[in-house]
């Protein structure tokens, strides 16, 4: 069979298996920030064989080469503005107050998936969690970056549940936003790569309630809770 038979076939397979990117070749991802969420999922990621590049304010700090070194399969530490360059999926792993000024500071973004695990909070004088603006987060980080593909994830589980979902005693999903089909399909590959369930809940306007679910982890349980979406099979 020739090879652009091959490719033709390739191509209508993943079509229609409904499979990313992700699942015919590695990401090249970048995970600006080297906190507990992006440590968790830049080793998770690169245990699926994905290349990890680190985004660091300093990459040369031993909590970051230590980090490195536990990540493997070629990890390294940059700068986070030479991260985001090389890399094909922008995971911004960062306080939500950090990201809209990081997002300024990174070269254009344009053709990238950009990742937004954060989640606006404010403690009020009640001890309780509040939703500080009127929007969400990652609408904020796409107008800042309109050329990019925003999607919404990883912001209804802990670092500690990303690290080992089986912790959890049962499944989690990770709800997705975001207005590039394709996109979210790339990063819902990811997701279920590192076991995890991941569901498309539409537009990235519909942020603002994927956001909102942190507030039930944080004001019920101290965020020790994971969401599972089932389906209803009655209804399939």
């Amino acid at each position: 069979m020739c090879s652009s038979m091959k490719a033709v076939l390739l191509a209508t397979l993943v079509a229609f298996c409904g499979l990313g990117p992700a699942a015919a070749g590695a990401e090249t991802v970048a995970m600006i920030g080297t906190g507990n969420v992006g440590a968790a999922l830049g080793r998770r990621f690169a245990e699926n064989g994905h290349k990890v590049i680190y985004g660091s304010r300093d990459p040369s700090a031993p909590d970051v080469r230590e980090l490195v070194a536990a990540t493997g399969n070629g990890a390294v530490a940059v700068s986070q503005a030479e991260a985001a360059a090389q890399a094909d999926i922008v995971v911004l792993a960062v306080p939500w107050t950090a990201a809209e000024s990081i997002v300024r500071s990174l070269p254009d973004l344009t053709g990238k998936i950009v990742v937004d695990p954060t989640n606006p909070r404010v403690m009020a004088s009640d001890g309780f969690a509040d939703y500080p603006i009127e929007d969400s987060n990652a609408e904020r980080i796409a107008r800042l970056a309109p050329g990019a593909h925003v999607v919404k994830a990883f912001s209804t589980l802990g670092a500690e549940t990303m690290l080992d979902p089986s912790l959890a005693r049962g499944p989690v999903t990770v709800p997705i936003v975001g207005d590039d089909r394709a996109a979210k399909e790339r990063v819902a590959a990811l997701a279920r790569e590192i076991g995890l369930e991941a569901v498309d809940v539409g537009p990235l306007r519909h942020a603002r309630i994927i956001e909102g679910l942190h507030y039930l982890r944080a004001n019920a349980y101290g965020g020790r809770i994971n969401y599972h979406l089932p389906r209803d099979p009655a209804r399939d």
